[in-house]
C-alpha cells in the first residue's frame, strides 16, 4: 500500500513541502495530496501591493505542481481527528474525510483584531487575498483628501501605509503604531523609515492604542478621535483555529508544538510547518510569523518526512534569520540586516536599492515554491519505514532551530 501523506494549506510552507516531498519520495511508494482552500497559489507578502491596485501574476496549483505527481484538492479544511488519522473538509462536492499515515500542517495564519470593538465589523484586512480584494475596491472609490488610517507599526503596518500613500497621494495616510515607528530597526533603519514617511506625507501617531473602529473614525486609548474612511488592520496574525481543537499539543497561541525536525512532540504522524508551528529558534526564542521562517521550516519538514520514511539521515540544518525586508512603496525600500535570532545590526540597505533587493526576495519566493530543491535534480528514494518513528530520544537529537 502506498503511505499517504496530506498536506493541509498551500500557502508558502504548505506548497512548498508539497513539492519538496515529491522529489524525495518514489512515486509508487507515496499519495501525496495537497487541500487548500482555493484553486490559486497567493503571494501573500504582495497582498499590500494587490490592495492599492496592482495587478500581480496568476498562479494556478495546477501550474506550480505540474509534474511532481501531488494531487491538489480544492477544499475547505473544517476538522483534524489526530487519534483517527482522518481530516474532515468540504469542497465542490461535499463533505468529506481524507484518511492519513503522515500529516503535514500548514494552514497559517489569519488577521488578528484582537477582540477590538468594531474592528471586525469596520476594518479591513490584508493578511488574505479576499481582504486584499474588498480593500482595494474600497480605496478606489475613496475621494481625494479623504482620511486612511492604517492600524499597527510592524512590517506589513509600513508597507501598508507607504504602499497607499505612494499609489494615492491624494490621500491623508495616517499610520498608528502602538510603539515608536520602527523601534526594534537600527539607528539607520529608523532614520530612512522617518524620512521616507514624511516624503510620501505619511502622519505618524507613535504609542497610540487602538481601542474601538467605528464607522467613519478610529478612537485611541487616550479618547481622541481619528476620522478614518478607510481603515487597514495590520495589528498582528492568529493561527488557523483547527488545530486548538485537536489533542495536538499547542501553545498559548494556538501553533502546533514542534521539535527540531518540524514533528509534533504529542503526535509522531503529524508535522506542522510556517505560522502554524511553534518552533524555538536561537536563544529559545519562539520564531516570528513571516515567510522567512515558513520556507525553511516547510525543507525542514520534508526532508525529515523523507529520511524516517527511507531511513535515510535527518536534516541537521540550522536554521536562522538574515535580515528583514521591507518595501516602503515600489521605488524604496528597507533591508535591516539582523543576528541570528532577528535583533538588529547596525548595517541596513535603503533606497532603490533595497526595493530592487526586496523585488527580487519575492520574485524568488514564488520561484521557490515551483521548485522547492532549488533547481537542484532530487532522488526519489523508495520507503523502507512506511510507519511513524517513535518520537526524538536521546540517541536521535533534534537539530538546532532557527530561521
Amino acid at each position: 500500500m502506498q503511505h499517504r501523506i496530506i498536506v493541509l494549506g498551500a500557502g508558502y510552507a504548505g506548497a512548498s513541502a508539497a513539492g519538496r516531498l515529491a522529489r524525495r519520495l518514489h512515486r509508487d511508494d507515496v499519495s501525496l495530496t495537497l487541500v487548500n482552500a482555493e484553486p490559486d497559489f497567493v503571494e501573500r507578502v504582495r497582498n499590500h501591493e494587490l490592495a492599492t491596485g496592482r495587478r500581480l501574476p496568476h498562479r494556478p496549483l495546477t501550474d506550480v505542481l505540474a509534474g511532481t505527481g501531488v494531487a491538489l484538492k480544492v477544499a475547505r479544511v473544517t476538522a483534524v481527528d489526530v487519534d483517527r488519522k482522518v481530516v474532515a473538509v468540504t469542497g465542490d462536492s461535499g463533505a468529506e474525510e481524507l484518511a492519513y499515515d503522515t500529516l503535514l500542517y500548514a494552514l497559517g495564519s489569519r488577521w488578528n483584531d484582537h477582540g477590538v470593538p468594531g474592528a471586525a465589523e469596520h476594518a479591513y484586512e490584508i493578511a488574505g487575498r479576499a481582504g486584499a480584494l474588498r480593500m482595494r475596491e474600497r480605496l478606489a472609490g475613496l475621494a481625494a483628501g479623504q482620511p486612511v488610517v492604517v492600524v499597527g507599526g510592524g512590517l506589513t503596518g509600513l508597507e501598508a501605509a507607504t504602499e497607499i500613500a505612494e499609489s494615492r497621494p491624494d490621500l491623508e495616510v495616517t499610520l498608528a503604531a502602538r510603539t515608536g515607528l520602527g523601534d526594534w530597526l537600527s539607528p539607520k533603519g529608523r532614520s530612512h523609515l522617518r524620512a521616507v514617511c514624511d516624503r510620501l506625507g505619511v502622519t505618524t501617531r507613535e504609542n497610540t492604542e487602538i481601542t474601538a473602529v467605528e464607522d467613519g473614525r478610529v478612537v485611541t486609548a487616550d479618547g481622541t478621535d481619528l476620522p478614518s474612511a478607510l481603515t487597514v488592520w495590520t495589528a498582528g496574525f492568529a493561527v488557523h483555529p483547527i488545530a486548538r481543537a485537536t489533542t495536538l499539543e499547542v501553545g498559548d497561541t494556538g501553533q502546533i508544538v514542534v521539535d527540531g525536525t518540524m514533528r509534533s512532540v504529542s503526535h509522531p504522524d503529524v508535522y506542522a510547518v510556517g505560522d502554524a508551528a511553534l518552533v524555538r529558534g536561537p536563544g529559545d526564542k519562539p520564531l516570528r510569523m513571516s515567510c522567512a521562517t515558513g520556507t525553511p521550516t516547510a525543507w525542514q519538514a520534508a526532508d525529515a518526512i523523507a529520511a524516517r520514511l527511507t531511513g535515510g539521515t535527518l536534516p541537521h540544518v540550522p536554521l536562522r534569520y538574515f535580515n528583514q525586508c521591507v518595501s516602503l512603496g515600489r521605488k524604496d525600500g528597507l533591508i535591516q540586516y539582523v543576528t541570528a535570532d532577528d535583533r538588529a545590526v547596525n548595517a541596513a540597505l535603503t533606497g532603490r536599492v533595497a526595493a530592487l533587493y526586496k523585488e527580487l526576495v519575492c520574485k524568488g519566493a514564488a520561484w521557490a515554491v515551483a521548485h522547492p530543491t532549488l533547481g537542484l535534480p532530487g532522488r526519489r528514494r523508495r520507503i523502507t519505514h512506511p510507519a511513524p518513528a517513535p518520537l526524538a530520544t536521546t540517541a536521535e537529537p533534534a537539530p538546532e532551530t532557527a530561521a
